[in-house]
């Protein structure tokens, strides 16, 4: 008992402020919105959005509706007129081509870093 202290008398003398604040929208960029098939997608990470948004038109819809908006190959499909494997196909590519902006863009950040 000899080594508490009341609430009262630490608010009287301003030891710390009885309050949080949340930082974690402070810290958030501004997301990005891409319209896909009528669909917005938001896309919260700076450099994801960069590095997609650096791809060809049809890799990063298909990008988005698979892997933002839900859609399985065979609808994106049905969407192009394309087959599954198709869609499969150029997915596949798309994600190898998205891999190298994030590289790049990583690398570009890190080389601005260091001057």
């Amino acid at each position: 008992m000899e080594r508490e202290i009341s609430l009262d008398y630490l608010m009287s003398e301003r030891y710390f402020e009885p309050s949080a604040m949340d930082s974690y929208f402070e810290k958030q960029d501004k997301p990005t919105v891409f319209l896909v098939l009528g669909k917005e997608v938001i896309v919260d990470d700076e450099r994801l959005a960069t590095a997609l948004s650096k791809l060809p038109e049809l890799r990063q819809e298909v990008l988005l509706l698979y892997y933002f908006v839900g859609y399985r190959d065979e609808a994106i499909g049905r969407l192009y007129g394309r087959c599954r494997s198709t869609i499969n196909h150029r997915r596949n590519v798309a994600l190898k081509q998205l891999r190298k902006e994030w590289e790049r863009l990583e690398h570009e950040e890190q080389k601005a870093d260091t001057f």
